[in-house]
C-alpha cells in the first residue's frame, strides 16, 4: 500500500555556520564585553521580561553600530535570512529585493546560574540567534544553556499511547533543543515560543538575537 505521509504544519526552522567567524567572534566578543562593563549606557532600558541575576541585556539598536565586526555579523545575518525567505517565499525574485527590512537587534551575556524565560516574538515575522561564545558550559549539568522550543501544538501530546508515544521527527511530540556553537545562526519564525536553560560555567555564554519585520517598496516600514 502507497501511504504518503505529509508535514502537513511544519514550522520553518533554520541553522548555518559562519565559515569567517573565528576573527569575528574574537572582535565581538571584546566589543560586546565592553560595552556590557559600560553598564547602564547600554543595557535594555525597558525590559519587558524579568531579567534574573547573571544576565545582561542590551538596548535594541546593536546592528545600528558601525564597528566592522557587527557590520560584518549583520551582513551574514541578513544574507542568511533572505536566503531563507527565498526558499519558502511565492513571491518571485524581483518581489523579494523590493523588501525593506526593519529590526530589533541586541546581545546577551550571561554568567554562572543566568537563563531566560519562555517567550515569543509578538509585531516580528523571524527571529535569529546568533552565538559568538557558548561560555564552554559544564557538561556535568543537563541542558546546560541550551535553546530551547517547547512543541507549539500542545494539543498534540493529549492523549499518548504505544502508538503515538515515540514518533520521529518531525512528528515527535518532544520539545526541540538547541545546543549553540559559536558561529553557529538560528532563524525561527517570530510566532515560536523559546527559553534559555539556566547557563553553569565559569565563561560568559554570549549571543546576539534579533527580530525583524518586512514591508514592500511601496508600504511604510
Amino acid at each position: 500500500m502507497d501511504v504518503k505521509l505529509h508535514p502537513m504544519f511544519a514550522v520553518p526552522f533554520a541553522t548555518c555556520v559562519n565559515p569567517l567567524a573565528t576573527a569575528m567572534n574574537r572582535d565581538l566578543r571584546q566589543l560586546i564585553l565592553r560595552l556590557e562593563q559600560e553598564g547602564e549606557a547600554h543595557r535594555n532600558p525597558t525590559p519587558l521580561m524579568s531579567i534574573p541575576v547573571g544576565l545582561y541585556e542590551s538596548d535594541f539598536t546593536f546592528f545600528a553600530r558601525g564597528e566592522p565586526c557587527v557590520r560584518q555579523l549583520r551582513e551574514f545575518c541578513w544574507a542568511a535570512l533572505g536566503e531563507l525567505i527565498g526558499a519558502l517565499s511565492t513571491r518571485n525574485r524581483e518581489q523579494l529585493e523590493g523588501l525593506r527590512i526593519s529590526s530589533h537587534t541586541w546581545f546577551h551575556v550571561t554568567r554562572d546560574g543566568g537563563w531566560f524565560g519562555y517567550h515569543n516574538h509578538p509585531m516580528a515575522s523571524w527571529s535569529g540567534v546568533y552565538c559568538v561564545d557558548d561560555g564552554a558550559p559544564d557538561p556535568a549539568f543537563a541542558d546546560n544553556g541550551v535553546l530551547t522550543f517547547p512543541h507549539p501544538m500542545p494539543a498534540s501530546n493529549t492523549f499518548l499511547d504505544a502508538a503515538n508515544l515515540a514518533l520521529r521527527w518531525p512528528y515527535s511530540h518532544a520539545n526541540y533543543a538547541q545546543r549553540l556553537a559559536p558561529g553557529q545562526l538560528v532563524l525561527f519564525p517570530s510566532w515560536l515560543g523559546h527559553f534559555v536553560s539556566p547557563y553553569r560555567g565559569s565563561g560568559e555564554r554570549i549571543t546576539v538575537a534579533f527580530n525583524c519585520w518586512f514591508a514592500d517598496g511601496s508600504e511604510q516600514a
